[in-house]
């Protein structure tokens, strides 16, 4: 089966088309610029590279273009739109929705609802949706929800300690976000250590620009770093993770700052770009300025090494019994000096990161860990776009 996979923003919209049985991209592209002056697509299979530069003002021209990209006579992915069984499409906040569904009217009016959560990526979301309905009328639309692996975490995980009633009738709680890579990591570890998806109990480790870690308890995520939003966890390339909530209070009633203030600043403004003083929200100029001997850059990397830290020894004591710590993302899967740093000093917890093998890694499955260690140390570069295209696949077999 042929599945397009699209991942639509405000502006941009990215697509994979796979062929899921041999588990292969057979092309992928990017449309930027929707509604802005300079528009432009590039469709890349293999070396080939298709560029198609035209004004789209909304989703809708740029969805076409997507169409007519995959479909060109010379550089096309498939001969017609009726070799794409299904059109698999991210969406980031899907509630308590536990399962990726198939889009209805009805489904499309809880994603508006959880709008409210994730305004800069529902509403794009949901342009995308609806553009591929109208320009590809019966083909069946998936929606893969970043929220939904997390949806099997129990209730004392997922409340905040606020008033039931907040939970109760404005749906304020943990929801957790990377459920798709997050899913992803489970499945390959498994695979990795021979053991059946329901048998492993797991940290995941998922760290790029945007960075979240999940506690798995037989295959299914019990607790997440993110929370009502991905604001919440671990420090971010721009975002402030984890902080006491009385500084939004003071930002807003003593220092005079907006509420969209801060906003921006949280969500933009912060993470290693803050505390580096504005140097760089990018973890490889970070490495490279530390290295050199920026003091600012060298606390930033510290500040996040040691939140991951934290997170992993809660997850230790919550799962009690873990078979693997899963590196992963951007930051994960490549870097294999914060893997390093990450895990330093833990063999009295049964992890022991051999070195020889850890570093020089990126981008491929590997057991990062000395042979002895009770605890395996992996890395599962994630694949989210498989992920989508293998639950669209497995919801239409259904």
């Amino acid at each position: 089966m042929k599945v397009l996979v699209i991942n639509s923003g405000s502006s941009s919209l990215k697509y994979q088309l796979l062929d899921v049985e041999a588990q292969e991209v057979i092309g992928k592209g990017l449309v930027e610029r929707i509604g802005i002056e300079g528009s432009k697509l590039e469709q890349k299979r293999n070396d080939e590279k298709y560029v198609v530069e035209e004004h789209m003002p909304s989703h809708v021209e740029a969805v076409q273009h997507v169409f007519d990209a995959l479909t060109d006579e010379k550089f096309g992915l498939v001969k017609d739109l009726e070799e794409i069984d299904a059109i698999g499409h991210r969406i980031v906040h899907g509630g308590d929705i536990s399962q990726s569904s198939i889009i209805d009217e009805a489904l499309k009016e809880k994603i508006k609802a959880y709008s409210k959560f994730a305004p800069l990526h529902n509403p794009p979301g949901l342009l995308g949706v609806e553009a591929c309905e109208k320009l590809a009328p019966g083909k069946p639309n998936i929606a893969v929800f970043d929220t939904a692996f997390h949806a099997t975490m129990p209730a004392e995980n997922f409340l905040y300690a606020l008033p039931y009633e907040f939970y109760e009738e404005h749906g304020i709680r943990r929801y957790g976000f990377h459920g798709t890579s997050h899913k992803y990591i489970t499945r390959q570890a498994a695979q990795l250590l021979d053991k059946e998806v329901d048998e492993v109990n797991l940290i995941t480790v998922h760290l790029g620009n945007g960075s979240s870690i999940a506690a798995v308890k037989n295959g299914k995520s019990i607790n997440t770093s993110m929370g009502l939003t991905p604001l919440e966890g671990l420090i971010m390339g721009t975002r402030t993770g984890d902080l006491d909530p009385a500084i939004v209070l003071y930002l807003i009633n003593d220092l005079g700052y907006t509420t969209e203030d801060v906003d921006r600043i949280m969500n933009k403004e912060s993470g290693v770009l803050g505390l580096s003083d504005g140097f760089s929200s990018d973890f490889r100029d970070l490495e490279s300025a530390a290295n050199e001997g920026n003091e600012k850059a060298k606390v930033a990397l510290a500040a996040f090494v040691n939140r991951v830290r934290k997170y992993i020894g809660a997850y230790l004591v919550e799962l009690g019994d873990v078979d693997a710590i899963c590196f992963a993302g951007g930051i994960g899967e490549n870097s294999w000096v914060m893997r390093s740093q990450i895990l330093e000093n833990l063999e009295a917890f049964g992890i022991s990161l051999d070195e020889a093998k850890n570093e020089g890694t990126r981008a491929v499955d590997k057991v990062l860990s000395s042979d002895d260690s009770k605890i395996k140390v992996l890395n599962v570069p994630t694949n989210e776009e498989l992920m989508i295209a293998l639950d669209t696949v497995e919801l239409l077999q259904k």
